[in-house]
């Protein structure tokens, strides 16, 4: 089965898609519970991830949030839940850009112009201070772009990164989740050998990568990773001898790898 990477703006009523798509397959939303799966593995409390990646984050927050970990993590956590077959939608986190090379996935943007997002976060957040929640979404915006430019190179607001576009202005929630569900069904997106064999690699380099930098020894060294059914590759400019040996080991201690060549 398919899995769907969401890109969603404030108050376009993406949440709500993603849930009845959600239903309708019987598996899971994901998005909070990699909030606490980086905030573990970082050492730092839940709000301060949360104001970091909604773009609050106070001077310290800034000054202390190892932003190259958090981005390794962040992929990691993101590549294991599709990996896992358990979820039927990743909403945020790049996921859009980061699986948009795996064939069963099913990447899309749901959005609607800034007037009527406005309106919507007005009338659930129950306030008639405009202004106030015009620079919630902008402060929102602008930490995602931050985020997908600096870990993808790309713009999550450009309409070719994605498999489906949805504007809620004029299209409802449940008419957006039937566009989805036909694409579940699309025989273009179901999972083949080939796609659940690059989605393993993809996995595998990156619970590589994430182990090396979860190791003081190797935390720091610049090593490329390459995974091909097992077999993990690395290049770089560790230092001979000590260096290589180091990655050497610690990728080898990755579960689901079978040889490390260097």
């Amino acid at each position: 089965m398919p899995l769907i990477a969401m890109t969603r703006e404030m108050g376009s009523l993406g949440k709500d898609v993603a849930a009845i798509v959600a239903e309708r397959l019987g598996k899971p939303v994901v998005y909070h519970e990699i909030i606490d799966q980086l905030a573990n593995k970082m050492r730092l409390r839940k709000s301060h991830v949360i104001r970091f990646l909604d773009g609050k984050a106070n001077i310290w927050e800034r000054l202390t949030t190892d932003m190259t970990s958090m981005a390794i993590y962040t992929v990691d956590e993101t590549l294991a839940l599709a990996q896992s077959n358990s979820v039927a939608v990743i909403r945020g986190w790049g996921a859009a850009h980061l699986l948009r090379p795996i064939r069963h996935v099913i990447c899309v943007r749901v959005c609607a112009p800034v007037p009527v997002r406005v309106q919507r976060m007005m009338e659930r957040l129950n306030t008639d201070d405009e202004e106030f929640v015009l620079n919630e979404i902008k402060l929102s915006e602008e930490a995602i772009t931050a985020i997908t430019r600096r870990h993808f190179g790309v713009s999550w607001q450009h309409s070719d990164r994605y498999d489906l576009v949805l504007n809620t202005e004029r299209v409802s929630v449940a008419e957006c989740a039937d566009e989805l569900m036909a694409l579940v069904e699309d025989p273009e997106f179901q999972e083949t050998a080939h796609s659940r064999q690059m989605l393993d690699n993809l996995t595998l380099e990156s619970h590589v990568r994430a182990a090396l930098r979860a190791d003081p020894r190797t935390a720091k060294l610049q090593v490329s990773i390459g995974a091909d059914h097992g077999i993990v590759t690395l290049t770089g400019s560790a230092p001979r001898d000590r260096g290589l040996a180091l990655v050497s080991e610690v990728a080898a201690s990755v579960a689901g790898v079978t040889e490390v060549k260097i």
